[in-house]
Order: structure tokens, then C-alpha cells, then sequence
């Protein structure tokens, strides 16, 4: 990537930091010619730190790291935008920005991809989520199959509320095995998106 590192005196580019998946801005950092080929090596967005005079890659003391899934230029090639997914809290004050804002999308679909992910770590005793992850992908599929058939049968009827509720149910599980397929619904869209474009 050919970035214009000599426009500043210090040989120091702007590299602004966004959620590949939220779009959120996590944070602001500063790199040189070093910076950015070693995070394209690692995949680990790595800076120049201006107060230790090194290259610095995000979370190597924490282990919040920010794993890189795209680097772009802007017009002027001397701004670095880069898409990566964080693990953890990216502010050292705890907070999932440096800007003291909340990683999520105002989607809340993907505020409840979320809330499944935290109940997979839940006890059984404590979370349906949790408990029907721990009984396994053959069950969770056909839960999903169950909560299908309930939606058809309802679809035939007139009864808007009922209907509603087994769509919704519907969609709950299928968010379930989802995340039990290790996949969410970006994944989905994508693959849609892709057959749109054809």
C-alpha cells in the first residue's frame, strides 16, 4: 500500500481504527512504514507509539488486541483506515472505545447476536441459551425445525398475534444455531449480498 509517510515531518500517519463488524470508531493511532507492514504481516494492528518511541502493537501488554480485516488509504494516500475486530475493551480505561462509546450496532438483531454469544458462556442452571448450546448441535437444529413447522402452521391461520410470536421464535433459534455454527448474520448477508450482485 503506497502511503504518503514524508507529507509529515515526523514521518507519522494517521491510522484511524474501525469495528470491522459495528463500524464503530475504536480509536486513533499513529504509524510509520514499519507500523504498517508489520501489522499486514500479523494480522495485529501494530503503532508507532510516540511516547516509547517503538513500534507498539494494540494489546500486547492487555491481550486486547485488534485483529486487522482490511486497510485502506484515503484519497490523499496519507490517512490509514483500518477495519479490524477487537478482542476485548480497546480504551486502557476499560471502555470498548477510546471514545467512551458502546461497541454495538443500534441494530438490535445484532445486540441480541451479542446477548446469545454472553449466555453461551452462562450456566446451564442459569440461561435456556445456555442450556440448549450444551445439549448440542442436533438439538438446537431441531429446535429450529420445530419452531419452522409452528410458523407454517400459524402462516395458515389469521391470527396476526400468534403468528408474530412463532416468527419470532423462529428467528430467536435460528440466531442460536447460528452462533452454535460458529457463524452470525453477517455471514448470511454476506452470501446474499454476493448472489444480489450477480
Amino acid at each position: 500500500m503506497d502511503i504518503d509517510f514524508k507529507k509529515y515531518a515526523d514521518g507519522l500517519a494517521p491510522a484511524i481504527v474501525q469495528d470491522y463488524t459495528t463500524n464503530r470508531v475504536l480509536m486513533l493511532g499513529f504509524m510509520n512504514a514499519d507500523a504498517l507492514e508489520v501489522t499486514g504481516r500479523t494480522g495485529m494492528v501494530t503503532f508507532y507509539s510516540r511516547s516509547k518511541k517503538r513500534l507498539w502493537t494494540k494489546g500486547e501488554e492487555s491481550g486486547n488486541h485488534l485483529l486487522v480485516k482490511q486497510i485502506m488509504a484515503d484519497c490523499d494516500k496519507d490517512t490509514l483506515l483500518i477495519k479490524a475486530t477487537p478482542v476485548g475493551p480497546v480504551c486502557h480505561t476499560g471502555a470498548d472505545t477510546c471514545f467512551s462509546e458502546k461497541n454495538h450496532r443500534q441494530d438490535f438483531l445484532q445486540y441480541l447476536e451479542e446477548i446469545i454469544q454472553l449466555r453461551q458462556q452462562a450456566s446451564p442452571e442459569d440461561s435456556y441459551v445456555s442450556r440448549l448450546l450444551h445439549k448440542g448441535i442436533n438439538k438446537v437444529a431441531q429446535k429450529v425445525g420445530e419452531e419452522a413447522v409452528e410458523l407454517v402452521i400459524e402462516a395458515k391461520d389469521n391470527n396476526e398475534g400468534l403468528f408474530l410470536n412463532e416468527a419470532a421464535d423462529l428467528l430467536f433459534h435460528y440466531l442460536i444455531l447460528l452462533n452454535a455454527k460458529g457463524y452470525n448474520l453477517q455471514h448470511v448477508t454476506d452470501v446474499l449480498q454476493k448472489r444480489h450482485s450477480k
